[in-house]
């Protein structure tokens, strides 16, 4: 349960006003986004950490602000002065934002960074710690459900629930957008729990569906050093000595690169790509096209060995898309969460909790599990995000045929 407690100005601009009046030293922003200090002075390298600036003006008009730099210092979200500032003097807090702010005279005085736009649609979502905290008050305590627990049990079940949570129900995809290296990896992200789908994108920003090359190439996971005989060669320790794979060396420098002569037919010219069909081209048209091989946009395959997405060669210096699964506790207890799915992390938490007490009644435990059921399924229905308009613009197509 949450509040609004910014101000339009607050929320838009990510700015704060306060006056002097030559008493008060302290001042306390009440933004969303807590202020993030490390230094008030640009020649500091910690005031590259500053989530904020701070600027000051006698008349308050435009292009008469400037950055103050000097005698002040901030704890939490309450900034101290070293002296009291002036009597009518203005005073604006500025989170950094992509266009810099309105205060800064100068391109190195603005405000650049993404503190406000990172908090645009924030009051849709709770923060986990305060869940845990709702939790506490509301289901904790004497006469209530649960008559006592640990604060460190409770926050591992809601860890456990947004893990499981992320997987089918919350909005938990996210979408890396990289240029493909010459080398043709991409590290997995380091949130990474599993893929939804791989594009490309054209030069008219129209992404391009990048299929698995499962069915194409392989990514070995164990590669050693073989003798005449076949068998693996040990270093001086013992350990089988790793080489490099030849199946991955091959795919990196197959023909796709090159596919500048398609009428020329010759197997030391044309690769794969002729037997199995590129359809731009009319390749294995003879035989006839297998469609699972039609297709001209690429391919990854997923190298667990070096936990990696490697992409084919015709992909080099693409822009890739590459939409994965979170488990949704990257940023531990500052993750956030829908509001709509509130409910059934709570009806969850309940039920993990009590069901790993002994001598609790069976009876609880499965209306308990009921209701976790439940809310879980409702939320997943709030969450589908279903628009009826858009089903409706997908059936007017019901009429074409399709041809097997």
């Amino acid at each position: 349960m949450s509040l609004l407690t910014e101000n339009n100005r607050q929320y838009y601009e990510g700015a704060q006003g306060f006056r002097g009046n030559g008493v008060l030293v302290d001042f306390t922003t009440t933004f969303n986004t807590d202020l993030i200090f490390g230094s008030a002075s640009p020649s500091d390298v910690d005031y590259q950490k500053n989530n904020f600036k701070l600027y000051t003006s006698t008349t308050g008009v435009p292009s008469s602000w400037s950055e103050t730099t000097t005698g002040y210092s901030v704890s939490g979200n309450v900034i101290t002065f070293v002296a009291p500032p002036a009597i009518g003097l203005y005073i604006v807090v500025q989170l950094k934002k992509l266009d810099g702010g309105e205060y800064g005279a100068t391109p190195q005085e603005k405000a650049y960074g993404d503190e406000v736009e990172k908090n645009y649609g924030s009051y849709a979502y709770t923060k986990l710690d305060d869940v845990i905290n709702n939790f506490l008050v509301a289901y904790v305590g004497a006469g209530k459900l649960i008559p006592s627990v640990k604060r460190t049990d409770v926050m591992f079940h809601a860890k456990r629930a947004m893990q499981e949570f992320s997987y089918d129900t919350l909005k938990s995809v996210n979408k890396l957008e990289v240029s493909v290296p010459h080398n043709l990896s991409i590290p997995m992200p380091q949130d990474y729990v599993n893929y939804v789908n791989l594009y490309w994108i054209d030069n008219s920003g129209v992404k391009r569906v990048i299929m698995p090359g499962d069915m194409l190439t392989t990514n070995p996971t164990d590669l050693f050093l073989q003798n005449t005989k076949g068998v693996p060669v040990q270093d001086q320790f013992n350990n089988n000595i790793d080489t490099t794979s030849v199946t991955e060396d091959r795919w990196e420098n197959n023909i796709l690169k090159e596919r500048t002569n398609p009428d020329f037919i010759d197997d030391t010219i044309l690769g794969w790509e002729y037997y199995y069909g590129w359809p731009e081209f009319g390749y294995g048209q003879l035989y006839g096209l297998d469609p699972q091989f039609a297709n001209s946009s690429g391919y990854y395959t997923i190298n667990e060995r070096e936990n990696k997405f490697s992409f084919s060669a015709n992909l080099v210096d693409k822009i890739v898309v590459i939409e994965y699964i979170s488990d949704g506790l990257s940023t531990d207890l500052d993750t956030r969460i829908p509001k709509m799915a509130e409910e059934a992390l709570y009806a969850y938490l309940k039920h993990a909790i009590l069901a790993s007490r002994i001598n609790q009644p069976e009876y609880i435990i499965q209306r308990l599990k009921r209701e976790a059921s439940a809310q879980l399924r409702n939320t997943k229905i709030r969450l589908s995000n279903i628009k009826l308009d858009q089903i409706v613009q997908v059936m007017r197509g019901k009429s074409k045929q399709i041809k097997h």
